[in-house]
């Protein structure tokens, strides 16, 4: 019961119960220089709720039902995302070693946008390195990790450009920072970021 417990249960959005699901292990955090953000104690999800899961983003519970699985009884929580088309079940005694939580208040957006009007700090090394903190960062589901890599890869008009991999992860930054401050600010995604491409620019 407690192996099947910690599984995470990934399929496509709107499959029936006879589909096949992938039975994925999730680690509490990525990358071992990273601690992740406290969750709340007393985090409760409810059907309608927007929730943010490390490393698939923003998403909306659909449901919070209980359902067999192999012979066990679990209370599982729906979680679609949209844009993916992929729905993620997650066992409610597991979701916060997950790192599944609600959106970020608007007291940790506000030091989140802090942090990109911040100096960039970029270290002296590979960037192969870098980049998997990078992507550590972006996988935390941390706004505030996430803010960082925004504010470290920005460029302003005039100066040197990107390289592809570095445009790729900071675009993989802004998507999912923009998704959180889209849900939080009840806009879409793509206005939320504009509203940070603005911001950036004007520091």
């Amino acid at each position: 019961m407690e192996q099947l417990s910690n599984r995470v249960i990934e399929q496509p959005a709107g499959a029936g119960q006879a589909s096949e699901a992938r039975h994925v292990v999730r680690p509490a955090h990525n990358g071992p220089n990273l601690t992740p953000r406290a969750i709340a104690k007393a985090e409760i999800f409810a059907e309608g709720d927007y929730v943010v899961y490390p490393t698939h983003g923003v998403g909306r519970v659909e449901r919070i039902a209980v359902e067999e699985i192999a012979g066990h009884r679990l209370e599982l929580i729906h979680i679609t995302f949209e844009e993916n088309r992929m729905t993620l079940r997650v066992p409610v005694p597991k979701a916060r070693t997950a790192g599944l939580r609600k959106l970020a208040t608007r007291k940790l957006f506000d030091e989140a946008m802090t942090i990109l009007r911040g100096r960039a700090r970029v270290k002296r090394t590979m960037w192969s390195r870098r980049a998997q903190e990078y992507e550590a960062k972006i996988n935390s589901g941390d706004p505030l990790a996430i803010a960082e890599v925004v504010r470290d890869l920005h460029r302003n008009a005039g100066q040197p450009d990107q390289s592809f991999s570095e445009r790729q992860i900071y675009e993989a930054a802004m998507d999912r920072l923009g998704a959180e401050l889209g849900a939080l600010d009840k806009t879409d995604k793509q206005a939320a970021i504009i509203k940070l491409t603005d911001f950036l620019n004007a520091a």
